[in-house]
Order: C-alpha cells, then structure tokens, then sequence
C-alpha cells in the first residue's frame, strides 16, 4: 500500500466530508428521533455516501458524459437542494410531527449531496485518474473506507449530545445549522457559475 496516496486521500476526503462539521446538522435533522432511529439514520446515510462515491470513482465520467452534465452543473444542483433543506431547518418545517421518514432523511440530504456532494466526487474521480495499477486502486478504497468509518463513527455516537442539548437546546441548534447549511449552498451555487463563466470565457 501506498501510505503517501493513503493519507493524501484520507485527508482530502475527511476535509470535505468534515465530520465534525456534520454534527450539529446531522443532530438538526435527527434532533426528534429515538436513539434507533438516528442511529440508523447514521449508517444509511453513510452507506449510501459510500456507495455514490464507489459509483463515480468507477463510472462517474462516464455518466457525465453519456448526460451531457458538466460538474459545475451537479454542483450547483447540490446547493439548490440545500438550499431548500436549510429553509426548512430555519423555518421550523422539520418539526412536523409528519416529516419525513428517517430513512428519507438519511438519504437527502445527508448521504447526498452532504456527504456524498460535489467535492467528494470530483475529489475521488481525480484520484482514480491519478492512479496507476491495483495497488492504487486499493489504497485509494482503503482511504475512503477509513473516511466513511470515521464519519460513521462521528455521527454514531453524537446521540449523547441530544440528551445534554434537550429540546431548546435542539431548536437553537437546528437554526444555527440551518444558516451554516444555508451558506453552504450559497458557496457551491457561486463556485459552479465560477466554474461556467471560466469554462465559457477559456473554452477548450
């Protein structure tokens, strides 16, 4: 195994999953939910981050392309779903009694576009580019294996959280995490013009 790429992909792909970071907006989300549930809902959304990525790192160009769909296009798409999930966090939509299911949430908008968005994507399909033979290849897996245990590990055990915040302490945070998603959405909306507007004034 190459420990150089190892860490290479480790770090790049836990900067932008940011564990951390999806706390407060995982627990937002969740913040209603028995332990079961949101323990359920960490291991859904993990595994189907896991199982995008898995499908862009072996095919992603190709559906891309066989769409017609530039990048900067699915980026922006991502920050319009957000966008719409942080207008509910801010609003208090999210605490209907007849929200969603938990395993509509572990699917959007956590496991995609949150933990598997644009970044995670690009960042992966770029690797797979650079790699060269099967040792590559397994160390590339191995280091987004360990991403997505470390995630899963993150949101696994924020439950204790839930009992330390209590229901007002829930509703700040919900608001506060639905700003951050908010601003989230803003930046990957803007990096996507950016990104057209450069490819459209530099064309190939």
């Amino acid at each position: 195994m190459d420990m150089k790429l190892f860490v290479e992909a480790f770090v790049t792909l836990i900067v932008i999953t940011d564990p951390p970071g999806m706390m407060p907006i995982f627990l937002a989300l969740t913040g209603s939910f028995s332990a079961r549930e949101r323990n359920r809902a960490a291991w859904q959304a993990v595994a189907l981050a896991l199982g995008v990525i898995v499908l862009f790192a072996v095919a992603g160009q190709t559906i891309l392309n066989y769409l017609h769909v530039d990048l900067p296009a699915l980026q922006a798409a991502g920050g319009l779903l957000l966008i719409l999930v942080a207008l509910e966090l801010m609003t208090g939509k999210t605490d209907d009694p007849n929200q969603q299911a938990t395993s509509n949430i572990a699917l959007v908008p956590l496991g995609t576009p949150l933990l598997a968005g644009p970044g995670a994507i690009v960042a992966i399909m770029l690797f797979v580019q650079r790699a060269d033979g099967t040792a590559d290849y397994l160390t590339i897996a191995a280091a987004l294996l360990a991403v997505m245990l470390s995630v899963w590990l993150v949101l696994r055990f924020s439950g204790g959280i839930v009992k330390i915040l209590r229901p007002g302490g829930i509703e700040v945070l919900t608001r506060i995490a639905g700003l951050l998603l908010a601003a989230i959405a803003v930046q990957l909306i803007a990096d996507a013009i950016a990104a057209f507007v450069t490819a459209y004034l530099n064309p190939v």
